[in-house]
């Protein structure tokens, strides 16, 4: 009887699992024919992990413990102060104007298409055509410090440089290769075959940048502080010098579509149309800014020279004012005849 029970049981047990196990089918089946993507996501996160760029922002918040980190992070957000006119230490003031680094590289230089660093330290060293010769980080960096901030090189060996380098590892640990590129430089544009039209610009930026930037290009500054800018200026004398690459129309405009207006515009998403952006570009471009020197200096190679640099010497006979506002396409065409380069910037 006590094994009658037994089997009267196993029976009773695998026929409601053979139930529930068809239920559960059922159900599933139910759902995928309502909503099948919902099967899909799940498989895709189960076999993809979900990546983003490191945040300093929290791991900050979280007790990071990297100090070198740490300080390169505030180097770059808060330049006027830790390194630019702003500094305690006069042997500090490496910049020498009041923008902070992270005005062009945006979201403490992690945002696609503001040069950000991520990815960067695979890039380095790297030939540089306004040097002639292989560039390291260093150089990079300095190049910045010496035009887009107005000011003189950091020493190779000075704690600045080697923070800004630690940062710049950190934020390239671990990038999945299929996202490196997403993070490269600035975004490509279709330039007009056109030349800058001041107007357009002016126009332009009187609706889309002139209540961040200011009606003369003089920016915002940090409420409460006399160093640094909520919005950067974008001439006049507290801005990038006539050397910087962002003083060059065709990089300008990438720049702008990419990013422009802050708040706006994404990689992915641009407000403004490349045409827009041109003579935007332009416009800013159109006034005065401090002065760089030596600048006949670069570009050893004239040929490598970029056809929107608005100083001489160039390697051809194209006007000061075309190599400034363009059109670009004629001075490109020359060097792929005569040189077989093709010149995009």
């Amino acid at each position: 009887m006590n094994k009658f029970s037994s089997l009267v049981k196993s029976v009773t047990y695998l026929f409601g699992a053979v139930i529930a196990l068809i239920m559960v089918v059922f159900i599933g089946v139910f759902i995928y024919r309502e909503n099948p993507m919902l099967f899909i996501k799940n498989k895709v996160a189960e076999t993809f992990e979900v990546w983003a760029p490191r945040d300093i922002e929290l791991a900050l918040a979280t007790g990071f413990g990297n100090n070198e980190v740490e300080y390169g992070y505030h180097l770059i957000t808060d330049s006027p102060n830790r390194m630019g006119p702003g500094a305690e230490d006069p042997k500090m003031r490496y910049a020498g104007n009041n923008l902070a680094c992270a005005n062009c590289h945006l979201e403490a230089a992690t945002k696609p298409g503001s040069a950000s660093w991520i990815g960067i330290t695979e890039r380095f060293p790297q030939f540089s055509n306004r040097s002639n010769k292989e560039s390291t980080l260093e150089d990079r960096i300095n190049g910045c410090m010496e035009r887009s901030m107005d000011g003189q090189k950091l020493p190779d060996d000075s704690r600045e440089m080697k923070a800004i380098l630690a940062y710049m590892n950190w934020l390239s640990n671990d990038v999945p290769p299929e996202r490196k590129d997403e993070y490269k430089g600035f975004p490509k544009i279709n330039l007009p075959d056109v030349a800058v039209n001041l107007e357009t610009g002016a126009a332009l930026y009187r609706v889309e940048c002139a209540s961040c930037h200011g009606n003369n290009g003089e920016g915002i500054k940090k409420p409460g502080s006399p160093n640094g800018y909520l919005y950067p200026p974008l001439w006049g004398e507290d801005s990038f010098n006539d050397g910087a690459g962002m003083h060059r129309v065709i990089t300008a405009a990438s720049f702008i579509k990419g990013n422009m207006p802050f708040g706006e515009a994404t990689l992915e998403n641009p407000k403004l149309t490349d045409e827009e952006a041109y003579h935007l570009a332009g416009y800013i471009n159109s006034f005065k800014r401090p002065q760089k020197r030596n600048k006949e200096n670069d570009f050893p190679d004239r040929k490598l020279k970029p056809v929107s640099t608005p100083y001489g010497p160039w390697a051809d006979d194209f006007t000061e004012l075309q190599h400034k506002y363009g059109p670009f396409q004629p001075i490109m065409d020359f060097y792929k005849e005569k040189h077989n380069l093709n010149k995009t910037q």
